[in-house]
């Protein structure tokens, strides 16, 4: 048999998927046309729910090339199916940035891709000389193309596909485009438009219809017509009305609202330059990679991601990052190492501006342009791939929904023996084959609720309501039921577990290689005139918005404590001057000190500074720099500002004191955020327009060492207090910052993170260099309060259910400190060591953004729920990535994050996992509670089929709507319980105490049922139905007069002693079921704390026994049952009484204990599961490490890395 191709498209990326080929077959074409006419349309059904079905059996394979239809599936763990045309389109060219003979064409196709395979473009006057056919096909708004190198389809996204470096974006690129080169380009990249298409509603009235659940819904609505309960179909199909319409409601909301985010900006008027200093003004859509546009003054929206090659910005970008402060981005390099570098949007995302965010200024020369390049348009811009993740989100992966599934195959199964026991016993019976049919496919339909997905996703909807009462918003509403399960918190620091501002503790300059004594004060008079204060003053990226001063809250502090002013310059001032007309800093006219002769620090120097260049802050760099000039001075200067480490290693040695560790550790110790200052004097030679073309590799080096900005960073309030609480609810906290190491770990220390008893170990690893090894040296630090000895260990237990619960395990009181640049080291050299360290790190410091969602992925991989919070600023990889993302920005970047809060602490983490607790155990209350509706109805019709009868269709509509829909929506209401406990709820369906707990009710229930179907069997004054009698006039003072006299006959078998016995029974089973299913706390409040339901679970007990006591002739009539004589009654009761006995303590908690501690027990010895090690790779890696003698490494060893396991070296 031949191989059938298979390839990869995106490999290594989130969407990865596997595509085959297909052409049309026409003889499966056919058999599926005759099945579907047999079938009535169910096969085509069946086809459009399974795509892999769909395509295989209307098309053979062939190779990628060939193929008319693809089939693809995603390669990640959902495994999801699709199917995709593959059109054909004429061009000029193979790929967008070909070169082409320009002077050959007059008119290019107009490149709509839109048709089949095969087809040829007619002849056009004046086209290429040669036209070739590109294949592609579109998935998830985007569009694949056909690559005859590789074989395979692939996507063209940019400039970056090129990889052009940034010095030939200047020089190749910055003229701009032709109009023919454009309409070229287009045929690939298409319109520049995030296109979010609001579907009409007949469009998502269709395709809601054809869930499988409302087919299956249809199916039932028709049966139960042709069984003529009209009633209950009618009932349903309400149900169903409603429940649609809200589904379209909601979709059609969202797709507004997600249509009005992008609209801002998806067609706007940009001015275009084409070259020669042309510019023309077009349509935003119209743009493609490659053109060049100008950027107005007062600024814009961003339709595109561009780069900047001209001029300076200043841009909001909230709507990306969630961070309100706005950016400044300048000029991508033209020369220098950075220029000889491909260009990245991530890399240089400085450069860059991005699509949807709003540029608030320009900052350009006289006579020249702030120009960009467009390098991404629509769906492949930052903001296009955000809105497509919207469009198109991943199933949400949690095992509930799973076993969920399978549960409800179960169910089927079982309705599969009650279908087979229904045929058998009618053909017994001799019933006609209509009602055999009818009967047989009636059973079915009673084993799935059809209030099912409506009762589970109720929790849902109500946690999701207390969570915005108390500020916190959710746009993905089933993570709600993730959160319940999260057991591991990652947090950024600054602005998350500490004060976002920061207060000025003070300044330590430093002069010939000394530190001088600290000063609180930078803006005394005897440093107003140094260059100390003057780096302050300038190296920044502050700017006035609308007369007010707006920034970084860091740069915003660091500049007030100067108490200097900024000024800038206005249009009009700009256009006066050649150069460019700079941004002025300078020193209030009070503080002005006299000239000192004998004071270096002051001796010549002017006041007033312009900053000529800014190189902003880069968080993989570390620092930023400016270039200044002082008024009257013909040279200019150069100052540095970022991480100690940084900017000392950028420093001349001898400028550096010597003392610069010792004193760097003793505030970072302390907590104090620290930042150093780095000045150097530039060649005189250089002038205002070389200065612009230089890159910031030539500027920041052989730097002269200034001093230290020492900042204090509060904790908040709320922070320790929540940390407490987490950590007595066994979930692991940690901090993931982009601060230094030292300051990190004492501020878990004073939040108490790290508990005083605890050891930290900073694993400082290095890279592979003169041919040695990678290396990890470990690195103990002081604890503050030691106590006893290395080796003391406290108690934990580490989860429930791993081992015997009375045994407890040893946990090593200890934890390690990684920075970002170990991580990278051990990721790359030391992968065997990475699960290690995970388990038992607790402070991730200096990490870039990527590195934070690389880490939640290391702790997702040792099966860790993991949770993240953060103000959105550096962390919307971390909080996508993670199971539950918690943001505390407010903008519009909490659409990165499934969750955001309003409270600006972190006392919104405990909330959310408390509600997703109760979220998680309210859908498994109600999810057994549908199931053994289900199944308590499946055994009373199944008894009532054994003598030919059924339950009435009044009867039934009163079960469905009246106490099941009321109590199920009721028993949601249940608010979270007011404290985390140590233990998470359960995650699976299919666990031991759970399939315990619902088996004991369904052998309960049973027992009661034929208990009692048996026992009205055999009293005295029982009557076999027949069509000719009619128990319906049975009374307690008729029962010697005439039965069918003057009564119609009940064909249907409905008024009989055992339906009405099975009625009442069934009734008071389901509302015990309801009360033993609904638990409390530990992660609930009590159910009698829930007054809706209890209400209601009252108010129907007393109806039915109140119907059942003192019968009310119109009710009777009306729900089809007999009024019995007292016996009967008193027999029904002391039944009914048998059957809700366990269920007298109203909060239903004490049984439904007993079902967990005992049905667990019994279970675990049924199955021997005693003594299995525990299923989650955290839980096993650390019962490895508790008995490894080697681990932790000890003080100063040093672990080689290679071929071989690493080994751990003599102490240093």
């Amino acid at each position: 048999m031949k191989t059938r191709e298979v390839k990869i498209i995106n490999q290594g990326l989130e969407d990865e998927m596997e595509v085959w080929g297909f052409r049309p077959c026409l003889w499966k074409r056919v058999l599926v046309g005759v099945g579907a006419v047999c079938s009535g349309g169910l096969l085509l059904l069946l086809l459009y729910w399974l795509p892999e079905w769909g395509v295989k059996g209307t098309c053979t394979h062939s190779s990628l090339r060939d193929a008319h239809t693809l089939l693809l599936r995603t390669t990640d763990e959902f495994k999801q199916w699709f199917r995709a045309k593959v059109h054909v389109m004429s061009a000029p060219g193979k790929k967008p940035f070909d070169c082409l003979d320009l002077q050959t064409t007059t008119q290019l196709p107009n490149g709509d891709g839109d048709h089949g395979v095969g087809a040829v473009r007619e002849e056009h006057h004046g086209t290429f000389r040669q036209l070739h056919q590109i294949h592609y096909f579109t998935h998830h708004s985007t569009k694949y193309f056909w690559n005859e190198m590789i074989q395979n389809f692939e996507i063209y996204k940019g400039l970056e596909d090129v990889e052009v470096s940034c010095a030939s974006i200047h020089s190749d690129h910055s003229p701009g485009l032709s109009k023919t080169l454009q309409d070229y380009r287009r045929l690939f990249f298409g319109e520049n438009e995030i296109a979010v298409r609001v579907p009409s509603l007949f469009k998502l009235l269709i395709k809601e219809v054809l869930n499988p659940f409302y087919i299956f819904q249809l199916f039932s609505v028709i049966l139960w017509s042709a069984e003529d309960y009209y009633y209950y179909a009618t009932a349903i199909v309400f149900m169903s009305t409603i429940s649609i319409a809200t589904s379209l409601y909601t979709i059609k909301k969202q797709y507004v609202m997600l249509h009005d985010m992008v609209a801002a900006h998806s067609v706007v008027r940009v001015s275009v330059s084409r070259g020669s200093k042309d510019v023309e003004q077009a349509m935003s859509t119209e743009l493609v990679p490659g053109d060049v546009i100008i950027i107005p003054t007062n600024g814009m929206v961003m339709p595109c991601d561009a780069v900047l090659v001209h001029g300076t910005c200043i841009v909001n970008e909230s709507m990306l990052t969630g961070e309100s402060v706005p950016v400044t981005k300048t000029s991508l390099p033209s020369s220098g190492e950075e220029a000889a570098r491909s260009f990245n949007t991530e890399e240089h995302k400085r450069y860059t501006l991005f699509c949807g965010t709003h540029v608030i200024q320009t900052r350009f020369y006289a006579g020249e342009l702030v120009e960009a390049v467009v390098v991404r348009t629509g769906f492949s811009t930052e903001k296009g791939q955000l809105v497509r993740s919207i469009l198109h989100p991943k199933p949400t992966d949690f095992k509930l929904y799973h076993d969920a599934y399978l549960f409800l195959l179960c169910l089927v199964g079982v309705a599969g023996i009650g279908f087979i026991y229904t045929i058998i016993l009618s053909i017994m019976n001799k019933v006609p084959t209509k009602t055999i049919i009818i009967e047989s496919l009636d059973i079915i339909t009673i084993t799935v609720p059809p209030a099912l997905p409506a009762a589970m996703t109720a929790g849902i909807v109500y946690a999701q309501r207390r969570l915005k009462r108390v500020g916190i918003f959710c746009i993905s509403p089933q993570r709600i039921n993730v959160c319940g399960q999260l057991n591991l918190v990652c947090f950024d620091k600054t602005g998350t577990l500490t004060e976002d501002g920061l207060d000025m503790w003070g300044v330590q300059t430093a002069e010939g290689g000394r530190f001088s004594p600290p000063e609180a004060d930078a803006a005394k008079e005897s440093l107003v005139n140094s260059e100390f204060v003057a780096c302050m003053a300038t190296c920044h990226s502050l700017t006035k918005i609308e007369g007010e001063l707006s920034g970084d809250p860091l740069d915003l502090k660091m500049f007030s404590a100067t108490g200097w002013i900024l000024e800038e310059p206005t249009e009009e001032e700009t256009a006066l001057h050649n150069p460019i007309m700079p941004t002025v800093v300078r020193p209030p006219k009070q503080s002005l000190p006299e000239a000192d002769p004998n004071n270096p620090l002051t001796h010549n120097m002017s006041c007033e500074i312009g900053i000529v260049r800014q190189f902003p802050f880069s968080s993989t760099l570390q620092r930023m720099s400016v270039v200044i000039r002082r008024l009257g001075e013909k040279h200019m200067n150069a100052y540095l500002k970022g991480a100690p480490e940084v900017v000392a290693s950028l420093c001349k040695p001898h400028t550096v004191p010597q003392s610069f560790t010792e004193t760097l550790e003793t505030y970072t110790r302390q907590g104090f955020r620290v930042i150093a200052l780095a000045h150097r004097q530039l060649e005189s030679k250089l002038s205002w327009h070389k200065v612009q073309s230089l890159s910031r590799d030539l500027i920041e080096t052989n730097m002269e060492f200034l001093g230290l900005i020492i900042m204090q960073n509060k904790i908040k309030e709320e922070t320790a207090g929540v940390l407490l609480e987490l950590r007595q609810a066994n979930i692991r906290t940690l901090m993931v910052t982009g601060d230094n190491m030292l300051t990190a770990i004492s501020v878990a220390r004073d939040c108490g993170m790290v508990r005083a008893h605890e050891k930290v170990i900073i694993a400082d690893a290095v890279p592979p260099k003169d041919f040695h090894p990678a290396s990890i040296t470990w690195h103990y630090t002081e604890n503050p309060a030691q106590t006893n000895t290395d080796n003391e260990t406290v108690e934990v237990n580490l989860e429930h259910g791993v081992h015997d619960k009375s045994v407890t395990q040893q946990e090593p009181s200890y934890h390690f400190a990684v920075t970002g640049r170990a991580f990278a080291v051990i990721t790359e050299y030391f992968p065997h060591l990475v699960q290690k360290l995970a388990l038992r790190a607790i402070v991730f410091a200096r990490m870039a953004p990527d590195q934070k969602t690389q880490l939640v992925e290391v702790l997702q991989s040792i099966d860790y729920m993991v949770g993240m919070c953060g103000d959105g600023a550096n962390d919307c990889g971390a909080l996508k990535r993670a199971h539950s993302g918690i943001s505390l920005s407010e903008l519009e970047a909490s659409v990165a994050s499934p969750f955001t809060s309003t409270t600006s602490n972190i006392s919104c983490v405990p909330i959310l996992i408390r509600e997703g607790r109760a979220a998680l155990i309210t859908s498994f209350c109600v999810f057994k509670f549908m199931a053994l509706y289900s199944i308590i109805q499946y055994l009373s019709v199944t008894l009532l089929y054994s003598i030919l009868s059924n339950l009435g269709d009044f009867q039934f509509l009163f079960i469905d709507i009246a106490i099941i829909l009321i109590i199920a929506f009721t028993m949601s209401l249940n608010p979270a319980w007011k404290e985390l406990v140590w233990h998470r709820p359960p995650s699976s369906l299919i666990s031991g105490r759970l399939l315990c707990s619902v088996l004991s009710q369904i052998l309960t229930c049973l027992v009661f049922q034929v208990l009692a179907f048996l026992l009205v069997r055999q009293q005295s004054w029982y009557e076999t139905w027949t069509p000719q009698s009619d128990a319906c006039n049975v009374s307690s003072s008729s029962l010697s007069h005439s039965r069918n006299a003057t009564s119609p006959h009940d064909h249907k078998n409905i008024k009989n002693y055992e339906n009405t016995t099975l009625f009442y029974v069934s009734s008071f089973q389901y509302l015990a079921v309801a009360i033993i299913f609904s638990k409390g706390k530990p992660f609930r409040q009590p159910s009698y704390k829930n007054w809706p339901f209890m209400l209601s679970c009252i108010s129907l007990y007393t109806f039915i026994l109140l119907i059942m006591l003192y019968p009310v002739p119109a009710i009777d009539s009306f729900l089809e049952i007999l009024i019995l004589d007292i016996i009967l009654r008193r027999l029904d009761f002391r039944c009914d009484q048998a059957v809700t006995r366990p269920t007298e303590p109203l909060s239903a908690d004490a049984p439904q204990e007993v079902n967990d501690r005992w049905g667990s027990s019994f279970i675990s010895w049924l199955f021997c599961r005693r003594n299995k090690p525990p299923r989650a790779c955290y839980m096993h890696l650390a019962l490895e490490l508790l008995d490894n003698a080697d681990w932790p490494p000890r003080p100063s060893t040093v672990t080689y890395a290679s071929n071989l396991p690493s080994h751990i070296s003599d102490p240093l």
